[in-house]
Formats: C-alpha cells, structure tokens, sequence
C-alpha cells in the first residue's frame, strides 16, 4: 500500500523499498519493531507534527490530596523521606533527605505542561457574585451600549493587573520521565472531585491518527532504519557466497544507510524541528 495505515502497511512499505519481495530482506521482525519503535521516539521528541498542544481535565481523588498532604501519621505539606547509599573515601555512607510528594500522575503521552489554570478559589478580585466583575455585568454589560468597548477592556486589564498581584501564580514542575505533575501549593486548597485543566503537549498515538504511519519522514526514517540493520546482519557474514556466486556487500548497504540517515537528521533539524527559544536576560 503506497500510504500505510497501520503498523504492519508501514513495514510492508519499507521492506518494497528496500528491494521486496525481489530481494529476501535478511530482518527479523523483532528487530523492525524495535525500530519503528525508535523511530516513533524520534519523531515525537523532534518532528512538530509529533505531539499537539491540547487541554487535559484532571478530577482531584483523596489519595491525591492525601499524598500530598501526609507525612507519617501527621497532616503537613507532602514530604517524605528518602535514603541513599553512597561510597566516600571507601566507605559507604548512608544520607538520608526529604522531598515532597505533592504531585499528580499523568499518562506517559504527555511529555511536557505548561501551565495550569487557576483555582477558582484564588481569584477573589473576579469569581464571585459580589465582584467588581460580576457587578460590572450587572449593571453595565446587561444592555448593549450601556459602556464605551475601550473603557471595558480598560477596565478588565486593570482588573487583571490586581488579580496578578494579589493573587500568587501556582508553580508547578513537570519531567515526561517521571510522568508526575509537582504542584507547588498547599493541598488543603483543593477538594475532592474538583478539576483542574492542564495546557499540556501530547503524542500522537498512530493507532488513533493513523496518518502518522504514512508521514514522509517517517517513512524514510524507518526504511534507513532497517537497511542499515540488513547491513549489520550481513556483516556477520561478510565473504560468503550465495548460489550462483552471488555475494551480498553487508557493510556497502551498512555505509549508504548510515550516510542517508545523516542527511536525514540533518533535514529534520533544518526543515521539521522547532527552532529552540533563545533566552534573554
């Protein structure tokens, strides 16, 4: 199939590259998952088309709240205690330190969040029925003319400007190894079955949006992939000879491989990853 679909329409795909069904493609197939696999890797940490910015809902349990919050049998902000072993001048020593455990578990395919959105809670300058929001709704915006556009939008950043200074921003720390969101706040503030809505960065899964099987990069990324595993199973036996005199060049097929899989990492960079931000200051 000339735009694979599937996993399975996408190794067919690469093997008719290479030469299949004329030539035999010396490849188990435990090896060609392997590198789809890492070739998917590839993709999603360097491609844009990779991952999709969207917004996760997440429900608050006890646990959550329990974890964050507990440490031995006494209720305090989430901390505990870890011990390590480590050799100084030939002798082991054994450190013992805390760390906090006020953090949330999040799928593996998120591999980065930016932000969180505010707790209601926080925001008293502009969530509730007697503030300066509400009133203006009120009294005001319930008419069309009743105030000027210019002076409502005046109004509402001078708005936000105070909500920004009264109210701290959550900090939060996130590592798509961990898979664990770190909210640095006080866990009393959350309740049981509330939400929070995370911005987050999220794979695409190629079983769901199966076009990632028919990308253009991934396509002849995973075919290099696999010439250049052809070629290191034929160095193996490098100078023997088929029938008919025939003799198959391992390292020749290894070396172009290695060579287009170079310029191939080196169009990504140019042409398909996200320039890094540069930091000012």
């Amino acid at each position: 199939m000339a735009q694979p679909a599937s996993r399975s329409d996408l190794v067919n795909y690469c093997k008719r590259q290479l030469g299949a069904p004329v030539l035999e493609i010396n490849v188990a197939d435990e090896q060609i998952d392997d590198l789809i696999d890492d070739a998917l890797q590839y993709f999603y940490e360097r491609h844009f088309d990779g991952v999709v910015q969207t917004f996760l809902k997440y429900k608050i349990t006890e646990a959550d709240i329990d974890r964050g919050r507990t440490r031995g049998n006494n209720k305090t902000v989430g901390i505990v205690t870890t011990t390590a072993d480590a050799t100084i001048d030939n002798q082991t020593v054994t450190f013992s330190y805390e760390e906090n455990s006020n953090y949330i578990q999040v799928p593996p395919s998120v591999i980065g969040i930016t932000k969180i959105f505010k707790f209601d809670g926080a925001n008293t300058v502009t969530n509730n029925m007697f503030s300066v929001k509400y009133q203006m709704f009120l009294n005001d915006i319930y008419y069309f003319g009743g105030t000027e556009l210019l002076t409502y939008a005046m109004t509402r950043s001078y708005l936000e400007d105070m909500d920004f200074l009264l109210n701290t921003q959550k900090q939060i720390r996130f590592n798509q190894r961990q898979d664990r969101l770190y909210l640095d706040i006080d866990f009393a503030e959350l309740s049981k079955d509330n939400y929070i809505v995370l911005d987050c960065y999220r794979l695409l899964n190629p079983n769901e949006f199966t076009r990632v099987w028919n990308d253009s990069f991934l396509k002849r990324y995973v075919t290099q992939l696999i010439k250049r595993q052809w070629g290191q199973n034929l160095m193996k036996f490098q100078g023997v000879k088929l029938p008919g005199g025939i003799e198959l060049n391992g390292r020749q097929i290894y070396d172009d491989a290695q060579k287009e899989l170079d310029n191939i990492r080196e169009i990504m960079s140019n042409t398909y990853e996200i320039p890094p931000m540069d930091m000012i200051g």
